[in-house]
């Protein structure tokens, strides 16, 4: 009764409008339209259609939906980065020479080119073939070399994503390449969860990671340079070597640019040249 008499108290008062009881919408339709998608991925693969990721976000309210807009846009951009890096084909009509190939802000609309990882089409890549000490294990017959947004790998991976999805991976790793809201549901998987001592990507981005006094004193520091360390920090962070370095550099310039499109700043701390990596297995 008594919360019956302060709602009508509220009412009669004004205490309660229309508007301030409206939520507010979070959802990632709500900050990216169909026209700004398609002008972020223009030349992308058929499965990736904006329909498929808005219908694969659904299923992750907190994607893009933390934070003011500016926090958000971020988190997007820096999505978009690292899916548009491991999926492009190196800029187009200059394809063959490779990503260093890039000699201009076009050449980062080629980001979800690919559905699976090129090198290992002809089945060579068997190293993925592994569960490790998981109970995920390869299925006869079936590769598990990088397919999707963030080219999932390993059978372990692609065993996990599949129960937490509740999706058949290990049995049909291929789904992942053919089914669009699957390709974006299983790097939605990985960008959302956190694998300790890593945080998620999410985490990150949101300001929802703080760094312990053995990160900071390994430099790992919050910002999209952290997201490099978490996605492929083994092979990309701490180190300034040739074409390693490159493909940093290419992540970064992805962000940049997708942060453009997307009308925010990049922040502080995008590079993890000298951020220490986390150990093998970790």
């Amino acid at each position: 009764m008594r919360l019956c008499l302060l709602l009508s108290a509220a009412i009669l008062t004004g205490g309660f409008t229309g508007s301030s009881c409206q939520r507010e919408d979070r959802s990632l339709s709500s900050l990216l339209g169909k026209d700004l998608y398609e002008k972020s991925f223009p030349h992308h693969h058929a499965i990736y259609t904006y329909e498929a990721l808005i219908k694969a976000a659904a299923s992750y309210p907190s994607f893009a939906g933390e934070g003011d807009p500016t926090q958000r846009k971020r988190e997007l951009a820096a999505f978009f980065a690292h899916i548009g890096h491991e999926t492009t084909n190196g800029g187009g009509p200059v394809a063959e020479e490779g990503p260093s190939s890039k000699t201009s802000e076009a050449s980062y609309a080629w980001g979800l080119y690919y559905t699976e990882e090129q090198a290992c089409l002809d089945g060579h890549c068997t190293q993925y073939n592994t569960g490790g000490n998981s109970p995920y294990k390869p299925a006869p017959g079936k590769s598990y070399y990088g397919r999707g947004p963030l080219q999932l790998t390993y059978a372990y991976n692609y065993g996990l994503a599949g129960e937490e999805l509740g999706l058949p991976l290990l049995a049909k790793p291929e789904l992942v390449s053919q089914d669009g809201a699957i390709a974006f549901r299983t790097a939605l998987w990985f960008w959302m969860k956190s694998q300790k001592p890593k945080p998620s990507c999410h985490d990150v981005v949101c300001g929802n990671w703080k760094p312990s006094a053995e990160d900071i004193r390994l430099r790992r520091k919050p910002g999209f340079g952290m997201t490099i360390n978490i996605i492929n920090g083994g092979v990309e962070c701490n180190t300034n070597a040739g074409e390693v370095k490159d493909e940093r550099q290419d992540r970064i310039g992805f962000y940049k640019h997708m942060a453009a499109l997307l009308q925010v700043t990049v922040g502080e701390d995008c590079d993890c040249a000298d951020m220490a990596p986390y150990p093998n297995g970790e």
